[in-house]
């Protein structure tokens, strides 16, 4: 057998193994001395697991020198008692040793007996391998991995599919996302908006009462427009873009939905992403606004009259680079010239003597 430091148990050590899973002893303590791994000391059990545990484990823990501590529980499985492993290496050891220690820990592990190793504990201060920090090992195995942003995001997603109420009144979920019903001054804005009454609409997502609500309306110009974009929260703006195109007076109204990247809470970020197409199509189907641009962006800085009319009249590629002909392969040579059949040379002869 191999192993990764060359340690191996010694004879007595090999022997009280053999003599101690019987159910009187409770924690071995063992050392690595000369090469070897060696008995270093043991008690009996005087309690339960849980109250032997600090009384037999923390005595036996010195500030500067790794160990291994061997402590059996009171469960069982089918070869006997379970024991867990702590592997002791404190901060201020010497490198040698700790080096010693972690390349001969499962060499320990085999010559117990693994079928009987419930738990490994790793610590290098004392509140790693107390009962309570055994406690909080034991919740961080038990506990799901962390999830990604995405993953997070989708659980978001599933939880607000559950109990969602299908009416007139109430929000409704489709395909599409999640429509909250609208505040009705905040409509009526719209439709000043529509009519040309004011040039600017913001509104908000009341998450604790399920509603959209109007936030402002100040009379914006476009050089003022990304000073009301929120570095904090996610917001809904749909805004008159007044502006000349060709020689021509346009207004265009154009919908921005603003969301500070990960500064947010997750809860926010999905429900104003859920929200956005319903409100959108409500204010066109029902309102009758024609939003002919739709944005999003994380910061307002980028949001300028420039920016605006680029969006809204999109720079097209008017003179486009004529097709290159593919090259021939390179040392083809020269091109083939056809010669005429013998059968082609004779009805040549017959057409010049009818000539």
């Amino acid at each position: 057998m191999s192993h990764q430091t060359g340690i191996v148990a010694n004879d007595d050590l090999k022997e009280f193994f053999s003599t101690s899973k019987s159910g009187n002893i409770r924690v071995i303590k063992v050392n690595i001395e000369n090469e070897s791994l060696v008995y270093g000391s043991s008690a009996e059990a005087s309690g339960t697991w849980e109250e032997d545990y600090d009384n037999l484990v923390l005595p036996l823990l010195e500030d500067k020198m790794p160990c291994y501590i061997l402590y059996r529980l009171d469960s069982e499985n089918e070869m006997g008692f379970e024991w867990i492993i702590l592997s002791w290496s404190p901060d201020h050891s010497p490198i040698r040793q700790k080096m010693l220690y972690a390349g001969t820990r499962s060499t320990l592990k085999t010559e117990f007996g693994g079928g009987q190793i419930k738990e490994e504990v790793f610590g290098t201060v004392k509140g790693d391998v107390s009962f309570s920090g055994y406690k909080k090992h034991i919740v961080s195995q038990d506990a799901p991995a962390p999830l990604t942003m995405a993953e997070e995001e989708l659980e978001e997603i599933k939880r607000t599919e559950v109990g969602v109420e299908v009416s007139v009144d109430t929000k409704y979920q489709t395909i599409q996302g999640v429509s909250f019903p609208i505040e009705e001054d905040a409509l009526e804005k719209l439709r000043q908006l529509k009519n040309g009454v004011i040039n600017y609409v913001q509104m908000s997502v009341d998450i604790k009462n399920e509603r959209i609500c109007l936030e402002s309306t100040e009379d914006t110009s476009p050089a003022e427009l990304s000073s009301r974009i929120p570095t904090d929260h996610a917001r809904y703006h749909f805004f008159l873009f007044k502006h000349t195109h060709e020689g021509d007076f346009q207004e265009s109204i154009v919908f921005i939905y603003s969301m500070p990247g990960y500064k947010c809470p997750i809860k926010e970020r999905m429900l104003y992403s859920s929200c956005k197409s319903p409100l959108i199509d409500i204010a066109e189907d029902n309102v009758g606004l024609t939003v002919v641009r739709k944005i999003e962006l994380d910061d307002g800085s980028e949001l300028t009259e420039e920016f605006l009319y680029d969006e809204v009249h999109p720079k097209k590629d008017i003179i486009r680079k004529k097709f290159d002909k593919p090259r021939g392969p390179v040392g083809r040579g020269p091109k083939r010239i056809t010669r005429p059949t013998a059968g082609n040379e004779d009805a040549g002869s017959d057409v010049n003597g009818q000539t």
